[in-house]
């Protein structure tokens, strides 16, 4: 069974790979700084959403974490495309409600609104990303 190593074909895997951990880490962390926040755009179907807003952010800092352990990599990396398909509704809440922008100047609700809909693409792209730390360097070179 081959297994994700350190870095690909180009040198840009491992650089890379710092970068994804690191921002999951953040925006884990995020999650208990500010988890009224993130409460807000849970869409109302789900329940308690302040427990998902800190088991969303368990998750973002446990999978940022693993994805810059070897042993852990490919496993954590699915478990990030999992977790972006898990709060694309939330994605989707935000951009079609008027929740994430209530408490916006107007001058910039424009720009925020169409933020968040090019944030639904964005999320196909975090999965690809996140998708090449499960693969491993053989596979990556072909």
């Amino acid at each position: 069974m081959s297994t994700a190593t350190d870095d690909g074909p180009n040198g840009r895997k491992r650089p890379l790979r710092y970068v994804m951990g690191l921002l999951y880490i953040g925006a884990g962390v995020l999650h208990f700084v500010a988890p009224k926040v993130y409460a807000r755009v849970v869409p109302p179907r789900f329940p308690k959403p302040v427990a998902l807003v800190y088991l969303s952010g368990i998750a973002e800092i446990g999978l940022g974490s693993g994805v810059l352990i070897q042993r852990t990599r490919r496993r954590s990396a699915w478990g990030i495309i999992a977790l972006l398909v898990a709060v694309f509704p939330a994605n989707v809440h935000m951009a079609t409600s008027d929740v994430a922008t209530d408490a916006m100047p107007d001058r910039i609700e424009g720009i925020a609104r169409a933020a968040l809909w090019i944030r639904l693409p964005l999320q196909g792209v975090l999965m690809l990303w996140a998708w090449w730390y499960t693969r491993s360097t053989s596979e990556t070179s072909e």
